[in-house]
């Protein structure tokens, strides 16, 4: 265990530092003064060292205050939606990977679930405006521990109104994401020759599922932690743009639109870690439930 966590933190280090690179590519992408771009590149990668991410070209204030400023909202919107994720797709995953008839939906579930996640934002925001008249107030920087703690129901009602919709379209594209998990790590132990040993054993099967089966299936859905967490960014991203959301992936999507390459760069570079750290993270807990059947 500890060589293989040795092994997946020299990955994660490895993936952090080519991360590094290519923001510091991005970054001297729009770079017009005098030296080589190699030269710059490298100018970067000293600064960014020195936690210099560079001056934002629109704003004229540092690119890590952008970042800061929006980031929250984001991982707020995020951490929302794999909640949504889990608590649909978690089911759904068990359901198709445990039962061998249900297999056969599997496909078609998965042809519903490849939609695209701005048709289905678009699909959301007209469902709950046009039909179901559901008001929708902009995002704001309320607490909501703050809102709790004062019993202010208007302020509570009014963030939980802003996050349903985000949250519920973020939610959706996750649980796509962790439905196909569950449902490969659950096909995969249903099928395992060791359920049916144990059942002449003796063991009766709840205490076979509790004891074995349980823990690989986990270990199946951290193993694809990296992926799942990456579907929620991505979703995030279009989802901020759809709600205008005032989240880092919209910011990412609007610095490279207007060339603004060192707040490009940071956003790219945040979220790159972000996605490697759920890799190594998953890989370990993985390896830590499952053992060698774990490895990649």
């Amino acid at each position: 265990m500890g060589r293989f966590g040795l092994w997946q933190a020299g990955q994660m280090l490895l993936g952090l530092f080519g991360a590094v690179l290519l923001a510091a590519a991005v970054g001297a992408y729009g770079h017009d003064g005098a030296g080589s771009f190699l030269s710059v590149v490298m100018a970067r990668l000293v600064a960014m060292g020195h936690g210099d991410f560079g001056i934002s070209v629109l704003a004229g204030t540092p690119a890590w205050n952008q970042l800061a400023a929006r980031l929250p909202a984001t991982l707020s919107l995020a951490g929302t939606g794999a909640l949504v994720a889990f608590i649909i797709g978690g089911p759904l995953g068990l359901v198709l990977g445990a039962g061998r008839w249900l297999r056969a939906a599997a496909p078609l579930i998965q042809i519903v679930a490849a939609l695209p996640v701005f048709c289905a934002s678009l699909l959301l925001v007209w469902l709950a405006a046009i039909v179901f008249h559901w008001p929708h107030p902009p995002y704001t920087d309320a607490s909501l521990l703050s809102a709790l703690l004062h019993q202010d129901t208007k302020a509570l009602s009014d963030i939980l109104w802003a996050y349903a919709l985000p949250a519920l379209t973020v939610g959706a594209a996750g649980a796509a994401a962790v439905q196909l998990a569950l449902r490969r790590a659950a096909a995969e132990a249903m099928d395992a020759p060791y359920r049916k040993g144990l059942r002449l054993l003796g063991l009766p099967a709840l205490e076979i599922d509790r004891l074995y089966l349980a823990p690989q299936i986990l270990a199946g859905l951290l193993a694809h932690l990296g992926e799942i967490v990456l579907a929620l960014l991505s979703a995030t991203a279009i989802v901020e743009w759809v709600f205008d959301w005032p989240g880092a992936a919209v910011l990412f999507v609007k610095a490279a639109a207007l060339h603004d390459w060192p707040v490009a760069a940071l956003v790219l570079l945040v979220f790159a870690a972000i996605k490697l750290v759920a890799d190594f993270a998953g890989a370990v807990g993985a390896r830590a439930l499952a053992g060698e059947s774990a490895a990649p």
